[in-house]
Parts: C-alpha cells; structure tokens; sequence
C-alpha cells in the first residue's frame, strides 16, 4: 500500500510541476511534451530523482492504452468535413509516405552508417510516422490558424498513418530476429497481415462508431456519463479489434470521427471530456518515457541519432511528402510545410519498445537512438512550426477564412 501511495504521490507531483511550467514552455516557444520529457529524465535513476523504472513490457501496455486514447480524442476533433478535404493527400502520405520515408531512412543509414539493412528499415519503420499526439498538440499549442486545407490533412495523417508504421515496425522485427532476407518472397508473404490489420481496423472503427452514436443517441443517462460512456467503448473496441487482428489505433480514430459525426447530443460535452483526457495521456505518456531513459546510456548513440535525425527531417520525408503529394497538384508551398512539419513524438519512441523486448539481437541502444531523433525533431521542426508556416505564407489571417482542399491551394 506504501508503495503504491508513493508512485501517486511522485505522478501527481510531476504533474503539477509540468502543468506550472507549462506557460515557461509557451514564452520559450519549446515544445509543450518536451517539457514533460525533460522532466521525466531529471526524475529518473540518472538524474535528482533517482527513480529506477525500466520496465519496458509495462510502458509498452500503458503506451498502448495512452495512444489508443489519444487517437480516439483526434478522430472526434476530425468531422466530416475534414475528412472530405483531406482524406485522399492524407491517405497517400499515412499510407505510400510511410513506407517511402522507411526505405529512404532505411537504405540511406545502410550505406552512411554501415547498419545490416534489416536494422536499418526497422530504424527507418519506427521513426516513419508522424505523431498524432505531438501534431495535434503543437498546432493547439501555438493556436496556428493554416490555410488551404493543410491543419486538416496533417491532423489526418497523423491519425491514421500509425497503423501503417506499427505494421512496418512488426514487419521488420519479424524479419530480424529470425534472420529472414530482405526480398520480394519474404515483403509479399506479409502482405495478407497488412490487408487485415487495415480492413478489419476500418470496418470495426465505423460498426463502434455507429453503434456508440446509437446507443448514446437512444439510451437515457445522466448526462455526465456520456463521455465515460464514450471511453469505456473506445477501450472495448480498441482490445476488441486487437484480439481479432485488425489495427485498434485506426478502429479507435475512425470510432471517433463516426461519433462525431452521428451523436445528436452531448456532442460538446463528450469532445471537452476527450480532450482533457488525451492531454493527460500525452503528459503521462512522456513522463513514463523520460523515465525510461538513462542519459548517461542515450550519450552513447547521440552521433548515431543526430545522423538519422538529419536523414530523416531534410530528406526522407520531404522527399516523401513530394513523391506523395503531386499526383494531387499540391502547390510547392505546401509541400515543403508538410514536409518540415512531420513531428515524431511519442509513438516512434512508443514503437522503439517493439524490438527492446521482442526475443531478437537489439537492446536498449536501439531504443536511445529513437529517442536523440525524436527530442531532435521536437527542438529543431517543433521550435520553428510557426516560423515555416509565416515564412511560406500559409498562415490563416482570420479564423473565418474559409478553408479550401490542399489541392486548390496551389502556387
């Protein structure tokens, strides 16, 4: 009891402590997680702390339910309308971009760093998202107002390319610990498994969404319940579409975007509730992170992670963004946008878990070296959101402008 009464004690505290801090974070402009991660690092065996936790099973089960809550609060932030605007560049960048930008990373890291090629598309498939948590809580973070549709597409991306990236990332570790050749046989032979973690993701995310609508539509409660009423389904779907072999990120975000778009009350009132309790997830979430880490480990792999930072942010996904982007005559502007502002967050660290305690050859440097890239993308394409989007002119002068679809926002 002494002990479980001590790790609320030290939760709570650090809370509070980042919550405090947070107006420091917003003078600074520095990234509002970062803050939290930081913290959590100073709280951990190597830093003033001195709290030990690395349990890399436990924070991958509490990563999960954390990013399953936060993806679900972005689908009911995502109407319909979003949707209609940015569905197909957002799919073409969740879906072709992530899978471009693992084998650009993967293959670059294989020739400048001298990495077995199966490490390095594995290194490419855990940093090859972006992240929900980071671009939704940055744009809201510096209340950026973008036109021609690009805050709807990123928020898109952001919640549906997970899947794609999870898939890769278990591809990948598949792969390396049992030794497997990289060729067309082996890709092929996973293919049936990325058709039914998509398929069946999507078509349970929309049956929860309709039935959670229904029965909030129909069912009398006291109206304080909705929104617990909403995140208990969430969860069931979540571990439901998991048991089954579908993707519960996706089924979880479209179950949001669903249920937005077909409860008839309480809407706002289930959306507050949501959002206040993904901001805690994402402070939990890295919190837990900061802990994970020992400095004096990460040191070790800093070259390492700056090189594939670098790979990644001014190459790999401009490259991508713009291999995905101009089937749909999308202006150079907003390609380059795009292609700074693809934020790694919490999940590519969230995903580093997989081959730490998978039974393969990586350890925990593997895990060290996501995490230099992620605190780099966070510090250099985080610090500078608001100045890109000023300096390529595609920051909304008033919230009542209208928005167009990224494709009519051509130069």
């Amino acid at each position: 009891m002494e002990s479980l009464e001590l790790i609320l004690i030290l939760v709570s505290f650090l809370f509070l402590i980042g919550c405090l801090l947070t107006p420091v974070a917003d003078r600074l402009g520095a990234p509002f997680l970062l803050l939290f991660l930081c913290i959590g690092m100073l709280m951990g065996e190597d830093g003033i702390g001195g709290v030990s936790f690395d349990d890399f099973n436990l924070a991958y089960s509490i990563g999960s339910i954390a990013l399953a809550l936060i993806l679900f609060s972005g689908g009911l932030d995502t109407s319909r309308e979003i949707f209609r605007k940015a569905a197909a560049p957002a799919m073409a960048l969740a879906t072709f971009g992530v899978v471009a930008t693992t084998v650009i990373v993967g293959v670059l890291i294989h020739v400048l760093f001298d990495l077995p090629m199966a490490i390095a598309l594995l290194l490419g498939a855990v940093v090859g998202s972006t992240d929900a948590a980071a671009t939704f809580l940055l744009l809201r973070q510096r209340n950026i107002k973008l036109k021609n549709g690009l805050g709807e597409t990123l928020m898109v991306e952001a919640g549906i390319n997970d899947p794609m990236a999870i898939f890769l990332t278990i591809t990948m570790v598949a792969i390396v610990d049992n030794d497997l050749p990289i060729d067309l046989p082996t890709l092929i032979s996973f293919l049936p498994e990325l058709a039914r973690q998509l398929g069946f993701g999507l078509v349970a995310g929309i049956i929860g969404g309709f039935v959670t609508a229904f029965l909030i539509n129909r069912v009398k409660m006291p109206v304080s319940l909705f929104a617990p009423f909403a995140m208990a389904a969430a969860l069931l779907l979540f571990n439901l579409t998991a048991l089954g072999g579908g993707s519960g990120f996706l089924a979880v975000y479209i179950c949001g975007a669903v249920l937005r778009d077909r409860m008839t009350h309480q809407t706002e009132r289930v959306r507050q509730f949501h959002d206040g309790l993904s901001w805690i997830c994402q402070i939990v979430l890295f919190l837990m992170l900061g802990l994970l880490v020992s400095p004096t480990e990460v040191l070790s792999q800093v070259p390492l992670g700056l090189g594939v930072a670098a790979l990644l942010i001014f190459v790999a996904r401009p490259l991508a963004t713009t291999l995905s982007l101009t089937p749909f005559g999308v202006g150079w502007r907003q390609q380059m946008f795009v292609g700074w502002v693809g934020l790694r967050g919490a999940v590519p660290i969230f995903l580093a878990i997989i081959p730490v305690i998978s039974p393969g050859p990586l350890s925990t440097g593997f895990f060290d070296v996501v995490f230099v890239v992620v605190v780099t993308s966070l510090l250099l394409q985080g610090w500078t959101l608001s100045l890109v989007a000023g300096w390529l002119g595609l920051v909304a002068e008033t919230e009542e402008e209208p928005s167009q679809s990224l494709s009519e926002g051509k130069d």
